[in-house]
């Protein structure tokens, strides 16, 4: 059944709406200081730091791997864990509430906003303590290219792989419908439609899906499939002028293409609406046989998806080939930031105090505690690789540990990390690794990033919705594309063109 919905007004009601109320849906806030008995763990003797965290996965790490942190750390730790697909609105909406968060994690996508916050007075210029912390100083660099305002710095960088994009699919139902793993998006696309329409779980019942997605134009499968078209990331670069990536024809074809499968119901036509943990529930549960987004996502949903179906498996795949080849965009390997409220952090000692703790990330001890756990309890260190004794333990760890990789500010780049056993590594795991360092080769970048625009930063909410709402009311016919060209002419109106003009300004200024 297809959605009808409200051309101005739907996508953000019914978007908290299915969130809160899926079946999927967590506690919104958990602190993962408490022990297993529900009682507060005792306090450190150290200090004590309060921060909020986005929780991609299902439940929160036990408090018994935040004790160990703490243990080791001296710090006693106040973690709050929000549902990723409603931490945006959270951490906006406490900004100015009484959040008593020190430590705050900005994704890529919200730093934006974050800036009106920031010209407020109300997060720490870090840029000059920097220096005194051994392995924050080797971050400085970028942090400074990603989160500069005014010549300060304000955000410390969360390093990630630069593209993690690409293709989960149901490996399983291939076999049994005897096809192939697509190669081009022609192909991506006969095999959606085989997964809706051929039956592939073999129940006899047409109760699948080829496609699961989610209400993210960003994280979702549209700018990924953007990609394969040849989009550019943001913004296309010629001769000194932008073009926002909305206004290129790329972008108009990966619309198009959405717009087919929405016609003929090969997505699940309610993903204007849907929240992640719903798009995870339909793929594990079987409903749907191909989830684009995150590679690294794929061990622990093959995992979650054998509790239902034991004999599932799962291939992933990053080159889907488009009319110029191959890309993918890139996030800068911009995993997000963290911030410091002067609200919580009242002073200059409670600041050098809450970047000590993240220098510490960093060390060797508390690195690989976050990254990989306890050792003998979630991993074994043979030879100095990182290796699991079964496929229980290896399970445990994805479940408890993977979680806690937010708090590190550095995986790529850190020397500290221990190495996996390419042996022993999971297969899947070892297969996306191996994807996601290919899309290393295939960037698609933005111009733009480290650059600022006064008029989008003051009018990024009303300018983005303008794009995001006829994005989605062209995939679902509410408009052509001439009426998408008249939304397009409204951005440009409301701010669009102020906003082009500032970014082609600073990148004149910002060159050498």
């Amino acid at each position: 059944m297809k959605v009808n919905l409200n051309k101005r007004i739907w996508i953000p009601a019914l978007a908290v709406i299915l969130a809160v109320s899926s079946v999927v849906a967590i506690v919104i806030v958990t602190r993962s200081g408490d022990s297993a008995d529900g009682t507060a763990p005792p306090g450190q003797a150290g200090q004590s730091l309060s921060i909020m965290l986005p929780l991609h996965q299902s439940t929160a790490p036990p408090g018994s791997l935040i004790q160990e942190i703490q243990a080791r750390t001296g710090y006693a730790l106040d973690i709050k864990w929000i549902p990723d697909e409603v931490y945006s609105n959270r951490m906006m909406n406490n900004l100015e509430s009484k959040e008593n968060s020190q430590a705050i994690f900005v994704k890529p996508t919200d730093l934006t906003a974050i800036k009106n916050a920031i010209r407020s007075d109300m997060f720490w210029n870090i840029g000059p303590y920097l220096d005194h912390y051994p392995n924050l100083r080797t971050l400085e660099q970028t942090s400074a290219r990603l989160m500069t305002l005014e010549g300060k710095i304000y955000g410390l960088f969360n390093e990630r792989p630069e593209s993690r994009q690409g293709v989960i699919i149901r490996k399983d139902w291939l076999n049994n419908l005897g096809l192939t793993e697509p190669k081009t998006l022609d192909e991506l696309y006969k095999v959606l439609k085989a997964f809706t329409e051929q039956d592939p779980d073999g129940n006899g019942k047409p109760d699948t899906v080829g496609l699961t997605d989610r209400n993210d134009l960003y994280y979702g499968a549209f700018k990924t499939l953007s990609s394969y078209f040849g989009t550019p990331n943001g913004w296309s670069l010629s001769g000194g002028k932008l073009t926002p990536e909305f206004a290129t024809p790329e972008y108009l074809n990966t619309m198009n293409y959405m717009k087919k499968l929405y016609q003929e119901q090969l997505v699940n036509t309610d993903f204007p609406v849907t929240s992640k943990s719903v798009q995870r529930y339909r793929l594990i549960t079987g409903k749907a046989g191909v989830y684009i987004g995150s590679l690294a996502d794929a061990p622990r949903l093959l995992e979650e998806t054998r509790q239902v179906n034991p004999t599932a498996d799962f291939t992933v795949i990053n080159r889907i080939q488009g009319p110029k080849g191959y890309g993918i965009w890139s996030v800068s390997g911009n995993g997000g930031m963290f911030f410091f409220s002067k609200k919580n952090l009242k002073n200059e000692q409670q600041l050098r105090d809450a970047l000590d703790f993240f220098d510490r990330t960093m060390e060797p001890e508390i690195s690989n505690l976050l990254y990989y756990g306890i050792e003998n309890t979630h991993y074994v260190l043979k030879d100095g690789l990182v290796t699991y004794k079964d496929s229980a333990m290896y399970a445990r760890s994805n479940a408890e540990v993977l979680p806690l990789n937010s708090l590190l500010v550095s995986t790529v780049n850190n020397p500290n990390l221990y190495k996996r056993d390419p042996v022993s590594i999971d297969p899947l795991l070892a297969e996306a690794n191996t994807l996601i360092e290919d899309n290393a080769t295939m960037l698609i970048e933005n111009p733009t990033v480290g650059l600022s625009s006064n008029t989008y930063d003051a009018r990024n909410v009303e300018l983005d919705f303008i794009i995001n709402n006829a994005t989605y009311n062209f995939i679902l016919g509410k408009i052509d594309e001439n009426g998408f060209r008249q939304e397009i002419d409204s951005w440009m109106q409301k701010g669009g063109s102020d906003v082009i003009q500032e970014l082609e300004d600073a990148l004149r200024t910002s060159r050498p």
